[in-house]
């Protein structure tokens, strides 16, 4: 099953100031939707909590990228992607 996949404009704005390629981000998100799946694979993701409740959070190095996962519709989006300690700001 395909998955859509929407940055929002913060994330988009931070993939360009720091060069980094979306496929860099979404190869992260295809570990994680295998994951799901119940597949065995290396990706640091978590649920979070509080006002983030709704989110999850896959961490690669210092950099996080906060997605919402909709598995009904097999979308996801990207809401923020930021160094750790700003982004859950």
């Amino acid at each position: 099953m395909n998955w859509s996949v929407h940055f929002s404009k913060d994330a988009l704005l931070f993939l360009k100031e720091v060069h980094l390629p979306e496929s860099a981000v979404l190869e992260l998100i295809e570990k994680a939707i295998h994951l799901f799946q119940g597949e065995r694979v290396n990706v640091d993701i978590r649920k979070l909590k509080g006002d983030w409740a709704e989110f999850y959070r896959i961490r690669k190095g210092k950099l996080r990228i906060i997605t919402a996962f909709d598995f009904e519709n097999h979308s996801v989006l990207v809401e923020r992607i930021d160094w750790r300690g700003s982004v859950y700001q």
